[in-house]
């Protein structure tokens, strides 16, 4: 039945008697209210609100921060610093410290933003004007970050920091002298610093002097194991050595650390071409480009492997995306890449002799000639573009060169 408004409305009835029964009733009733207020209910527990869990003090969780870096656990540190600096974000050497985590997992952006909140609060700060210059760099922006660099070192002298950095942006520079001369620097003031390891060993590394590059940078991992840029550089100087074996297992301790970077990946396949095992080659080039769907380098580095494991359609496919541009079969967009020397002019000469293996010559003579016009300085390049203009009979009685083809 249904309860309508009206039937839940109390009405006032007559004038009632009070009775004696009602008066004991109610007496009873009083006595149970109050035994139960005095014995029962005080024996009864009750369920208390949960206890709000204390904030941390930002100090407690920048030591925090600390320890889980030292720990390999990098993004936990990242994100331990962040609550820090969000309790108390005046603190200037908070913001460099979380800088520099994030510039030694190669997180540029990030870390340029948090040094520059250091800068903020302190435009004097030394290492964050070294860090920040360092970063510049990283980022294509050289004359700005040495800049920055040099500023930061006029500041603080015996910064090892500041000479570590600017030993290797001075190597990237080929300015080889002074680089090793601020790397030695450096390591004779903090000999205990990652990056004073790391720059001594990236100094050797691009002046060729290998064996003490490798214990340069096993150095620097003693400090600190974890950092996955220190496992890429010993790997790439154990394939300078020739040593694939070691050089890839570098890389995959590289890839362990951060497995959503494709670049262990792509060195990986890499170094097994180098050493002619096609297959894996081709299997790491494809997870790189899975990780990386829209990079032009590991999407060309695809088309070679491809070419190397004789699927020419497959390569023709992939390498188009650098020399033409287009869309991918994923519906990724590309757009054409300037030709260049290096690993650029690899792409298009493999695109070409792909071609060639096709029976397409009128399309891959065009490609050949742009690379006798646009590379020739490029031995490698040069060869293979001489060696299709002469498959396709279009070589004009130019003499091949002598180098083979490049990996």
């Amino acid at each position: 039945m249904e309860l309508r408004p009206s039937r839940l409305r109390w009405k006032p009835r007559g004038r009632r008697t009070f009775t004696w029964e009602q008066a004991v009733s109610l007496v009873f009733l009083l006595v149970a209210v109050l035994y139960l207020n005095q014995f029962v209910l005080p024996s009864i527990e009750v369920a208390s609100a949960p206890t709000p869990t204390p904030t941390p003090a930002p100090e407690a969780l920048v030591l925090q921060a600390r320890n889980l870096f030292q720990e390999g656990r990098i993004e936990a540190a990242i994100q331990t610093y962040q609550r820090a600096l969000l309790l108390e974000p005046e603190q200037a050497s908070w913001h460099w410290e979380l800088g520099r985590v994030q510039a030694l997992v190669g997180q540029y952006e990030a870390a340029l933003t948090s040094v520059s909140n250091a800068l903020l609060l302190n435009p004097e700060y030394p290492e964050a004007l070294v860090l920040r210059g360092w970063l510049l760099h990283q980022l294509d922006r050289t004359a700005e970050g040495l800049a920055h660099l040099r500023r930061g070192l006029d500041l603080d002298a015996q910064s090892a920091l500041g000479w570590a950095l600017y030993a290797e942006v001075l190597a990237d520079q080929a300015l080889y002298t002074d680089a090793g001369s601020s790397s030695r620097k450096a390591l004779a003031l903090d000999p205990g610093l990652l990056e004073s390891r790391r720059a001594r060993g990236y100094v050797l590394f691009v002046t060729g002097n290998y064996d003490e590059a490798v214990q340069e940078f096993k150095a620097a991992l003693a400090i600190n194991p974890y950092i996955p840029s220190l496992h890429l550089y010993l790997g790439l100087v154990y394939r300078a050595q020739g040593k694939y074996k070691e050089a890839i297992s570098a890389f995959l301790e590289a890839n362990a650390l951060n497995p959503q970077d494709p670049f262990p990946d792509y060195l990986i396949s890499r170094t097994y071409a180098g050493n002619g095992q096609f297959g894996a080659a081709l299997q790491y080039a494809q997870t790189a480009v899975e990780e990386a769907p829209t990079d032009p380098l590991l999407r060309g580095n695809l088309g070679v492997m491809l070419y190397k494991n004789q699927k020419y359609k497959e390569a023709v496919e992939q390498l188009a995306l650098i020399v033409k541009g287009g869309t991918s079969p994923e519906g990724y967009t590309f757009k054409k890449q300037p030709l260049t020397y290096g690993r650029v002019a690899e792409f298009y000469y493999t695109y070409g002799l792909a071609l060639v293996r096709l029976g397409r010559c009128d399309e891959a003579v065009p490609v050949f000639r742009e690379i006798l016009a646009k590379v020739p300085g490029d031995e490698i390049a040069v060869f293979n573009a001489r060696t299709g203009l002469e498959r396709c009979g279009a070589l004009e009685g130019e003499a091949p060169a002598t180098t083979s083809e490049g990996d």
